[in-house]
């Protein structure tokens, strides 16, 4: 005997094919996950070869490599204020294949600097933070100071003389030093490199007196006098330097930081993205990785995918607030 009518009948066939259809998916993508990577794997790096983050993507990559037994291919894809390989992930599939290693103005300054962007920042998944870096304020030696307080009271006493070198307009570089000008009213002529390594060498030149730049790429030319380190730029002192004071120390709520990431295209399979996530956890914590944070002065920063997501909103509120009251464009 049949009961209920045809139409509440078709219903519910109707959802019982819905809810099977929802497992059957269910147990695919946790088979999927489970067996993840079934072949080569491709890191896009956003930049050229030889920065720290073309660097961190071959330290990870190898350490996956070795893990999974799969090829893990580096492909830099420079262009476009790092818009072209970004790009090229966004249009790949969520399947784990095609990853993003990026530095983190790809997903906080770029969108408030751009309004002609390649890529919608929104359209990814964030996986891992990789490292941040250690930002200090150097200046050239032929310049007399020798921590903030004097710079500030220097560039105030010579205004619109000293230069500032930075590796991009909307690099941490400028945009901190914008910062340091707007909170201390102290007038620094901005000069853009096509990047770190001939903005370093522009002020070991004395092209500039002054630069934001990452310990590891300075220390050495600090050791040799060719530089001098005078402030940390992140919100605490460096490990490796206890004595060295930081900027906020004198200018209280100074802050700046650059980290470099893992993404995803959109809608990658939660368990896939579990899957991932533990295994760049397990690379990033191997000796051998945590040896070259140590020997390149680079901070492991461990968060769930869910935090990442939570550090990339408030660096963007915080660098957007910045680039609109610096009227930074790169359009």
């Amino acid at each position: 005997m049949q009961t209920g009518t045809p139409s509440i009948r078709g219903a519910v066939a109707g959802l019982t094919r819905t809810v099977m259809c929802a497992a059957f998916v269910a147990l695919a993508t946790a088979a999927t996950a489970q067996n993840y990577p079934s072949g080569p794997v491709k890191l896009i790096v956003p930049l050229p070869g030889g920065g720290v983050t073309d660097v961190m993507a071959r330290i990870v990559g190898q350490r996956l490599q070795e893990m999974w037994g799969q090829s893990v291919v580096i492909e830099n894809r420079p262009g476009g204020n790092t818009g072209v390989g970004a790009q090229a992930v966004e249009r790949s599939p969520a399947d784990g294949f095609t990853l993003l290693v990026a530095p983190d103005s790809t997903f906080t300054a770029n969108s408030a600097l751009s309004s002609k962007l390649i890529y919608d920042p929104d359209n990814f998944t964030p996986i891992s933070v990789l490292c941040r870096g250690t930002p200090v304020l150097i200046v050239n030696p032929a310049l007399p100071v020798k921590n903030v307080a004097e710079l500030v009271a220097y560039a105030k006493a010579n205004p619109g003389k000293l230069s500032y070198g930075s590796f991009g307009i909307g690099t941490y570089a400028h945009l901190s030093m914008e910062e340091l000008k707007q909170r201390t009213g102290i007038e620094i002529q901005h000069v853009p490199y096509r990047g770190a390594a001939p903005g370093l060498n522009g002020l070991l030149g004395n092209e500039v007196s002054v630069m934001l730049l990452n310990l590891s790429s300075v220390e050495e030319h600090a050791k040799a006098g060719k530089a001098r380190i005078i402030a940390a730029a992140n919100e605490k002192r460096i490990a490796a330097l206890p004595d060295l004071p930081t900027i906020a120390e004198t200018i209280p709520g100074f802050n700046t930081s650059v980290w470099f990431g893992l993404w995803d295209p959109p809608k990658m399979p939660p368990e896939l993205l579990a899957k991932i996530y533990a295994d760049v956890s397990k690379a990033l914590d191997l000796p051998e990785t945590k040896k070259f944070f140590q020997t390149n002065t680079l901070e492991r920063v461990d968060l769930s995918p869910q935090d990442f997501g939570k550090l990339i909103q408030g660096d963007l509120k915080h660098w957007s607030a910045l680039i609109n009251a610096v009227g930074a464009k790169i359009d």
